[in-house]
């Protein structure tokens, strides 16, 4: 029997759990994380001396100082699920809390196998996971369950098939925040939909959104959380729908577009264009625009994809018959409103993706803002501006799920990445400062040592090439760089990184190549080599598209011939 659940995240109160249990509840969702480890004694509290009631807990989360941490290191999650079991004495179903991006999934995984071999828990399951991530972990050990958000505001779930895979699989899906979170349960509280239908059953609009979450699969349990004993016996109220309530509620939350029944097939397709921010989606749009299809993207209408999603359903119905969308898409769920609207009129659903390395995409990203703002954005000014910051980037390619036939794609087609020519310029050199031309980084230019040769070596170079000089000096002002330059007495332009170590908040820290492109921009500038020595000048050269020399293996490189 599927049982009623509650989400123990926010409560204090061990009366509200006794409530949710008297009233039927037989699941209760937890987490180490919450109030560090307390929720779980009051769980195992509110649960001593009594039976069929499951628990589930989660770990592989930290909170330093407050913040959301994920950890998914196996040492971690072993000693994390140690500490839940003896404070609630049994674990029937212990989760990965959320996935760490620094630690391989299978690591994570593994180590949950190990822990319930171990009898830690009774079984182990994924939080806050993909249909693509719920497969791979799948290949490692069993998974009896998954935790993700699902609400009539929040349908990924469903929409990217990861509902249907867990019934299909016999996987209990725990939907945590089923009303939306604060904002969500006033949003219901005022829906026409949920009110007329409350006052019909004689019910509030928060238990008809529950009841008809249960409704969509047997194999979602929602999570409602509740701080009041109310509250809790209003969770665990069983309550059945019937198919024109079902259908309402559907109509009002699931589907996207007006068109109820499918016309039949006709010629024309709609192209859904995939990549990662900078990958070029718009350049290949535009191909596809010249060839005479209606393009639409979110960048220039606004708004929400599932609104540009119903753009497409417009245009559909007034006649359109090739339409091109190029947004990143990276999710299954992202994906599927457009591929059901494409198949209701009639058309065939067609994905083009763009393979373009993340080094090409990065470049891309950089031209695009210089052509927008004429320089590299401050960090703070990015967001703000429309400009996506490096971030952007590594977190696509950390959760795009990749297009695939069972989607209902009608033909997915990978695009490789053709650079386009650079264009002309006066013949440039590029050349990192950093433990090249002078040692460490200088805090003043009294100290500035230059290593042997450099100044020689550039001296020769500068007859027939411009010298472009990029450094990072965390703090330095534009003064303060330009007295350091000086210091080599050459005439080259320069450029420097301020911002300070730790994640890539700015496009101008190698080895991303904000740097060299912004002087190439500003002084119409044709690079012909890039001067280095280490991995981080390699990389930024091959982002810039430059050919790259490591001073430090091969020694200084004669100019060409002039």
């Amino acid at each position: 029997m599927r049982p009623f659940a509650l989400g123990c995240m926010r409560l204090t109160d061990p009366a509200v759990i006794a409530a949710a249990l008297d009233a039927g509840v037989t699941l209760l969702d937890t987490a180490d994380a919450y109030d560090v480890g307390d929720n779980e004694r009051l769980v195992a509290l509110a649960t001593a001396g009594r039976s069929g009631v499951r628990v589930v807990t989660k770990g592989g989360l930290v909170r330093p100082g407050g913040a959301w941490v994920p950890d998914g290191r196996a040492k971690h999650l072993a000693a994390a699920a140690r500490a839940s079991a003896e404070r609630l004495g049994t674990i029937d179903v212990y989760l990965l809390h959320a996935v760490d991006p620094k630690v391989p999934l299978a690591t994570s995984v593994r180590a949950l196998a190990k822990l319930q071999a171990d009898g830690l828990a009774r079984a182990v399951g994924l939080s806050n996971v993909s249909l693509t991530q719920l497969e791979d972990a799948e290949r490692i050990t069993r998974i009896a369950a998954v935790e993700v958000e699902l609400s009539p505001f929040r349908l990924d779930a469903i929409r990217g098939g990861l509902v249907a895979a867990c019934e299909a699989r016999g996987l209990e899906l725990y939907a945590h925040r089923p009303l939306g979170g604060p904002a969500g349960v006033k949003r219901l509280a005022g829906d026409p939909v949920l009110a007329a239908l409350a006052a019909q059953l004689g019910a509030t609009p928060h238990e008809i959104a529950l009841a008809w979450l249960r409704s969509l699969s047997p194999a979602i349990v929602p999570l409602p959380g509740a701080t009041r004993v109310e509250t809790a016996r209003s969770a665990a109220r069983p309550l059945e729908l019937d198919d024109a309530a079902r259908a309402a509620l559907a109509a009002r939350f699931l589907e996207v577009g007006s068109a109820s029944v499918a016309v039949s097939a006709r010629e024309g397709e709609v192209v859904l264009v995939t990549g990662m921010p900078g990958a070029g989606k718009s350049t290949l749009a535009e191909d596809y625009v010249a060839r005479g299809y209606l393009r639409l993207n979110r960048d220039e209408r606004g708004g929400t994809l599932l609104d540009l999603a119903r753009a497409l359903d417009d245009a559909l119905a007034s006649g359109a018959d090739r339409v091109v969308l190029d947004n990143t898409y990276p999710s299954r769920a992202s994906r599927a409103p457009v591929i059901e609207l494409a198949h209701r009129h009639g058309l065939a659903a067609c994905c083009v993706v763009l393979a373009t390395p993340l080094e090409r995409a990065q470049a891309n990203a950089v031209m695009r803002m210089l052509g927008q703002h004429g320089r590299l954005l401050e960090p703070a000014e990015l967001a703000r501006a429309g400009n996506l910051g490096p971030g952007a980037q590594f977190r696509w390619r950390r959760e795009a799920e990749a297009p695939r036939a069972d989607e209902g794609f009608d033909a997915i087609d990978e695009v490789a990445f053709v650079p386009r020519p650079s264009p002309p310029g006066r013949p440039a050199l590029l050349v990192e400062l950093d433990n090249l031309v002078w040692r460490g980084r200088p805090s003043s230019p009294d100290r500035v040592e230059l290593r042997p040769g450099a100044r020689e070596a550039l001296a020769a170079w500068s007859a027939t090439h411009v010298i472009a000089a990029t450094t990072w000096l965390p703090g330095a002002t534009r003064a303060q760089l330009d007295a350091l330059v000086a210091r080599l007495d050459l005439p080259l332009v320069a450029a420097h990184c301020a911002h300070p170590a730790g994640p890539p908040v700015c496009w101008c820290r190698k080895p991303l190549p904000g740097l060299a492109l912004s002087l190439a921009h500003a002084h119409g500038l044709a690079f012909e080599l890039a001067l280095g020595a280490g991995p981080a000048d390699r990389g930024a050269a091959l982002r810039a598209g430059v050919p790259y020399h490591d001073v430090a293996a091969a020694g200084w490189p004669s100019p060409p011939p002039a």
